[in-house]
């Protein structure tokens, strides 16, 4: 997992050869223009997935607590606060159910060891291993889902 701000972007772009694409897209969109949605950025292999809904508590967010296998996720919050919640993957033991390939998500019952904010104009990077609780806050909370995939 990789928490900093947008303007830190130039420290990330070689981790990934996806990623300098998804970054640029990341700063150079106006998301107050754009309308909550799926969007192809590179067919399959980056989507932006534009979110703006109310946040959740964080017994409905732990609920949730995924990960995903195919893509890697940058989760850019533009409007709001959110508190995420974080498990790295080695250290969950009790899968919700089956991996879900079509949708990519596998859930866990696990809790997360910490959680922590993220304001406008930061960014989370969770990897495959990383297991995340988003949404967790008051409020609306606009942010930028990059699905970033890993091969």
């Amino acid at each position: 997992m990789i928490i900093d701000d947008l303007s830190q972007i130039a420290k990330y772009v070689s981790v990934h050869p996806r990623f300098e694409k998804a970054f640029e897209y990341l700063t150079t969109t106006d998301f107050e223009k754009v309308q909550p949605g799926k969007y192809e950025v590179d067919g399959r292999d980056l989507l932006a997935i534009v979110v703006n809904d109310n946040g959740v508590t964080l017994m409905e967010s732990i609920a949730q607590f995924e990960c995903h296998n195919k893509y890697i996720d940058i989760q850019y919050v533009f409007s709001g606060q959110e508190t995420v919640g974080y498990r790295a993957r080695k250290f969950c033991i009790d899968p919700m159910g089956e991996y879900d390939e079509e949708k990519d998500v596998l859930f866990y019952e696990d809790a997360p060891d910490f959680f922590f904010k993220l304001f406008p104009g930061q960014f989370g990077i969770y990897f495959p291993n990383d297991v995340h609780a988003p949404m967790i806050g008051e409020g609306k909370i606009r942010k930028v889902v990059m699905k970033v995939r890993v091969d």
